[in-house]
């Protein structure tokens, strides 16, 4: 198992290969509204939200990834904190819904994790990028194949990243890095609600 994981985080240390070094949306911005079904079949409308509460939106990759696990198991532990401050958490993912249920499993995750049909909302936050050829082989050979595990042929992932987005609609906070490793944390959120 251990060489499994080690495996997988070399081979994901590869991906930052044909991203974006810069989010396409910045701090201060008007943030993209987007719409999609959650793993309850709930249709989330971000205006919705934000009509009470602010947004945090966070981009993961898969349930495959240990270290977006992690990521979306530490935001769990700060859930509370966030309704308090008057937010609310929702996690985006192109993997399709049997996959975000595994992400579910492992995570505890309670809140709304969207599935992104056909990467819509990552291309409206510049977050989406194509995995090069010889990555989706390397993949395979892990085992994670990502035309199953995201309904289509893209190959399409995104950097993980993190937006807070106020009532207003206005991006107050984002966290976005190529390097796969480096992820928000609660208290960096918290500190911008």
């Amino acid at each position: 198992m251990k060489k499994l994981f080690t495996a997988i985080l070399l081979l994901i240390s590869f991906i930052s290969f044909g991203q974006k070094e810069q989010s396409s949306i910045v701090a201060g911005q008007k943030a993209p509204m987007f719409k999609a079904i959650d793993q309850n079949g709930k249709t989330i409308i971000s205006d919705e939200i934000l009509e009470n509460e602010q947004l945090i939106v966070v981009f993961y990759r898969g349930q495959w990834c240990p270290l977006c696990n992690k990521h979306l198991s530490h935001l769990q532990d700060h859930i509370n904190d966030f309704k308090q401050a008057g937010a609310r958490l929702v996690a985006i993912s192109p993997e399709i819904t049997v996959n975000v249920e595994k992400t579910i499993n492992k995570t505890k995750a309670s809140y709304s994790i969207l599935y992104d049909e056909n990467s819509k909302i990552m291309k409206q936050y510049g977050v989406d990028f194509v995995l090069p050829e010889q990555l989706q082989e390397k993949y395979k050979g892990y085992g994670i194949d990502l035309a199953v595990a995201n309904g289509n042929d893209t190959q399409t992932l995104p950097v993980p990243a993190t937006y807070v987005i106020g009532k207003d609609g206005i991006v107050k906070y984002v966290q976005y890095d190529p390097d796969y490793k480096n992820r928000s944390n609660a208290e960096e959120i918290l500190k911008h609600l």
